[in-house]
């Protein structure tokens, strides 16, 4: 469902908005200039159709389908051998920007003040900037167009820009955004404001700092500070600002409500509005609960070691940690992991009844099945039902990326410590910690996920990302920007099985939930679901197995391969648009 579903589009052929097969062709206007730029309404009106360059909410939903801490039902065809190339690839599409060149050429209407039109402008050039910063993060380089094109404008056939210029481009958008966008909030929290402009600066000056750091082939590393300072400062204005803070009820819940409840919180600073009244709904449910329609997400069990003990202490600094079992490990540990996935207590709505409800092996592959945006509602399973709205920018990743960016520049004060991480973890409910940056470099984070890393201060920013916006679309990039695509290869290990053929309760509700067998007993307990983990199963190499043979992890999918080469840090051009021009040129290895 797109975001602009919520506004009028009268104006959406106008010039600008016709499809392309190359770069951009002539518009074609059905409504004259004079009618949409010679006023106030007008050139509102116009603007409305940039929104639908933001993320729809399916892909917000999904936008972790291809994380490194997640197992699905499917290997994704990009990290299959031989599955994914240019002829697989997408997203060389640019109708989006002509309509904003457009605008920005013929927003000059003396009828109109400059103030005014100055704001509109922010807001096109900010949209720009996003639609820019998307293409970059897919293609690297990519031409930097910004006006529109005839049928015979040779930059139709042109080459690509370096990324240099293209991303000081859009840090000119991005400010000019900033300095002239005059709505500083709005109540809906559904329109561009001035914090919006800042909020996603901080995103991608964050992400352009960390991947010039990271990707030594870019040989722009001696620029990476510049734009972490950058990142840092919008982050830092939106945070004086005191307009956002993090959403906490007071309750153990204050996490999960942000993606649950109905109504705007003071932790949303953009996001897609959905309406029971309105009618216009999107399918979370659907999607997080269904055994077919979705992928069926499941969070790996070296993510869920990831997650904090409540006194601020490491889970895998226990001897034995790899060893307990769900019930075990999911007890006294940062609340926002009983928030995320399925634990003790959690329970789902069944006929006006609250009912205790265990992970179900009918729809996880590890047993940490999300709950994150799942109502607890199961009359909202099953199709497009769910009318929450769904955050685009919160002011928690405005302050993971002040603190991200102020750890990569080895700036980061005990007090920076304590208004960024420290809030957030106090919020999941961790009581140790909070006021000063640690100084000891977690062993586990650093052999299981960055081996590179020795900063203790980036690795625990680097967990606290993870865990706070988890399923909200930020890993596949995270992953990218810090050069660590490895990870993608990693198996998809689920929780600890002590034995087989022993029914085990996961929620401690006193009711078995699941066994791991070998071969379906002839008499089953009422309510187990029986997980075969058979090495074979029809004479096929079964899906699921335990990594010890008869205890262990779970493992799943481990027969069918993934691989991760460097050129996979960006996207190949897709080969019909190469094809058409040449002087593209495909990148490296593709």
């Amino acid at each position: 469902m797109k975001f602009t579903r919520f506004f009028i589009y009268t104006v959406l052929v106008l010039g600008g908005m016709s499809s392309c097969n190359k770069l951009d062709q002539e518009p074609k206007s059905t409504v004259s200039k004079e009618a949409v730029f010679n006023t106030e309404s007008g050139l509102k009106l116009y603007s409305n159709s940039f929104y639908s360059i933001l993320p729809t909410a399916t892909d917000i939903l999904r936008g972790d389908n291809m994380g490194d801490f997640v197992a699905r039902k499917d290997v994704p065809d990009f990290f299959r051998p031989g599955a994914f190339g240019p002829r697989q690839s997408t997203g060389w599409t640019w109708t989006a920007l002509r309509n904003i060149n457009y605008f920005l050429e013929n927003n000059n209407s003396p009828g109109v003040g400059e103030e005014v039109r100055n704001n509109y402008n922010g807001i096109a050039r900010l949209f720009r900037a996003l639609f820019y910063f998307e293409k970059v993060k897919r293609f690297g380089n990519v031409p930097w167009i910004n006006k529109t094109l005839s049928n015979t404008d040779q930059l139709l056939y042109g080459g690509r820009d370096s990324r240099a210029l293209v991303m000081d481009s859009v840090l000119k958008d991005l400010d000019f955004a900033i300095q002239h966008i005059s709505a500083v909030s709005e109540p809906t929290r559904t329109r561009i404001t001035k914090s919006a402009a800042l909020a996603l600066k901080s995103r991608i000056c964050l992400f352009e700092g960390t991947y010039r750091k990271y990707h030594e082939e870019l040989k722009l590393q001696s620029t990476a500070d510049e734009w972490l300072r950058e990142a840092a400062g919008a982050a830092s204005a939106v945070m004086d600002s005191k307009l956002y803070s993090l959403h906490n009820s007071g309750e153990e819940t204050s996490y999960r409500d942000l993606f649950v409840k109905q109504g705007v919180t003071n932790e949303t600073i953009l996001n897609i509005a959905y309406s029971t009244e309105l009618g216009v709904y999107h399918d979370a449910n659907w999607y997080y609960t269904s055994a077919s329609y979705g992928d069926r997400l499941s969070f790996t069990r070296k993510f869920i070691h990831t997650y904090l003990n409540r006194d601020g202490s490491s889970f895998t600094a226990s001897t034995d940690y790899r060893t307990k079992t769900f019930q075990e490990e999911t007890q006294h540990r940062d609340r926002r992991l009983q928030q995320t996935i399925r634990t003790e207590g959690y329970a789902r709505v069944n006929g006006g009844k609250s009912v205790l409800t265990a992970p179900s092996f009918s729809h996880t592959y590890t047993g940490y099945q999300p709950i994150k945006w799942v109502e607890p509602d199961e009359s909202l399973d099953g199709g497009a039902r769910n009318a929450y709205h769904i955050p685009l920018i919160r002011y928690a990743e405005v302050l993971l990326n002040f603190a991200e960016a102020k750890a990569e520049l080895g700036d980061l004060s005990d007090a920076d410590w304590a208004k960024s991480i420290g809030l957030l973890r106090e919020r999941g409910g961790i009581t140790q910690g909070l006021t000063s940056k640690p100084v000891i470099v977690d062993a586990y984070l650093k052999e299981a996920y960055f081996p590179g890393i020795n900063d203790a201060v980036i690795l625990e920013v680097r967990r606290e990302r993870g865990i706070e916006l988890a399923l909200e679309g930020f890993r596949f990039y995270d992953i990218i920007r810090w050069k660590r695509g490895e990870l993608f290869t990693d198996e998809w290990n689920g929780m600890y099985v002590p034995t087989l053929n022993t029914p085990m309760d996961l929620n401690g509700d006193g009711k078995n939930d699941v066994a791991f067998v070998t071969a379906t007993p002839s008499q089953t307990e009422s309510g187990v679901i029986y997980m075969n983990i058979a090495g074979t199963v029809n004479g096929q190499p079964n899906a699921m197995i335990l990594s010890e043979g008869n205890k262990g992890e779970i493992l799943w999918m481990n027969h069918v391969p993934r691989v991760w080469h460097d050129r996979m840090y960006l996207y190949p051009i897709p080969e019909s648009d190469y094809l058409m021009n040449p002087n593209l040129k495909q990148n490296p290895n593709w």
